[in-house]
C-alpha cells in the first residue's frame, strides 16, 4: 500500500503527485489513486485497501492537509477519486472553480462541534467572545448554522446552507466571528474563546465531540462526506467494486467500533 502525505496546495504539490505514464496506464486498469484528508478519511481508506484488493483493485492513497488540493488534483486527472467532501462543498467547488465532480457513494459523517480551552459550558460564553469558524463558505456556513441552533446568534432567513457572518441579524453577546483555515482552528483554541471545528481536524488533534464538544452537530443532515470522481469516471469499471469494498459490512462495523460515535458510517 502506498500512502503519500501532501502538506501544501499549489503547483508544487500537484507536480509531486503526477505519476509517470506507465503508472497512469495502470491506473486506468486496476490501480486507482484516491485522495483523502488526514485523519479518519485516511484511516478508513486504509482499512478498505485489502478489501478492494480482493476485488482486483490496487488502491494508492494520497493524503492531503487541505480541502482545495484534492479537488484540483481530481480535476487535473492526477487522482481517480477523493473522499472528504460534503455535497454542499462539492457543489460550491463545481460552481466556483468550474470542476465537474460527481458523487458516486456516501462514505461517513464527521460531526462538527464547538470546542474551547477557556470555558466548560456554552452558557458561560462571555460577551465579546471570539468565535472561530472555517473560512470556506460551506464549512463556515455549517459552523454558523450550528451556532445558531444554540440561540447564541440568529441568521437571516433564506440563507440556506451557505450563510456568512454578514447574515447574522441578532448577536446579543456581541461575539466576534474569526474566519481561519479549517486546519488551523484546533491550534487557534489558545487564542479563541470557542471554535467550530470540522470532525476530521478535531480527530487529528485528539478532540472528541462526545467528550469535549460544547455544542455538537446531530448525526442527520446534509454533511455526509462522499466518494467523488470526475464526471467522466462515474461509470468507470472500477467504481462499483471500489464502492462495494468501501461500503462493506466489515468497514461499517469497524467505523462504529473504532470511532465510538465520533465518525458515523453513512451506508
Amino acid at each position: 500500500m502506498q500512502r503519500r502525505k501532501l502538506f501544501t496546495a499549489g503547483a508544487a504539490a500537484l507536480a509531486a503527485l503526477t505519476l509517470p505514464a506507465a503508472a497512469v496506464q495502470a491506473a486506468e486498469n486496476t490501480v486507482i489513486r484516491v485522495g483523502v484528508t488526514a485523519g479518519p478519511a485516511a484511516e478508513v481508506l486504509e482499512k478498505v485497501v485489502p478489501l478492494a484488493a480482493k476485488r482486483g483493485l490496487t488502491v494508492k492513497i494520497f493524503e492531503f492537509q487541505d480541502y482545495i488540493t484534492p479537488n484540483v488534483a481530481l480535476d487535473a486527472g492526477d487522482l481517480d477519486a477523493n473522499i472528504f467532501q460534503t455535497k454542499v462543498f462539492l457543489e460550491n467547488q463545481n460552481e466556483q472553480r468550474g470542476f465537474k465532480m460527481r458523487i458516486v457513494a456516501p462514505a461517513f459523517t464527521l460531526p462538527m462541534a464547538y470546542y474551547s480551552k477557556k470555558i466548560k459550558d456554552l452558557k458561560d460564553l462571555p460577551t465579546g467572545a471570539t468565535v472561530g469558524i472555517p473560512n470556506d463558505a460551506p464549512m463556515g456556513g455549517r459552523a454558523l448554522i450550528l451556532l445558531a441552533s444554540s440561540g447564541i446568534i440568529k441568521l437571516r432567513d433564506g440563507t440556506g446552507l451557505l450563510p456568512t457572518k454578514f447574515d447574522i441579524i441578532e448577536n446579543p453577546k456581541k461575539i466576534k466571528v474569526i474566519e481561519l483555515e479549517a486546519a488551523q482552528l484546533p491550534q487557534a483554541l489558545d487564542d479563541l474563546t470557542i471554535a467550530g471545528i470540522n470532525g476530521n481536524y478535531a480527530a487529528v488533534t485528539g478532540l472528541n465531540p462526545t467528550r469535549d464538544g460544547l455544542l455538537v452537530e446531530g448525526p442527520k443532515g446534509p454533511y455526509v462526506c462522499n466518494i467523488a470522481v470526475d464526471e467522466k469516471n462515474v461509470n468507470a469499471p472500477w467504481v462499483k467494486p471500489f464502492v462495494e469494498a468501501y461500503q462493506s459490512k466489515e468497514i461499517h462495523d469497524w467505523i462504529i467500533e473504532f470511532y465510538k460515535g465520533t465518525v458515523i458510517p453513512a451506508f
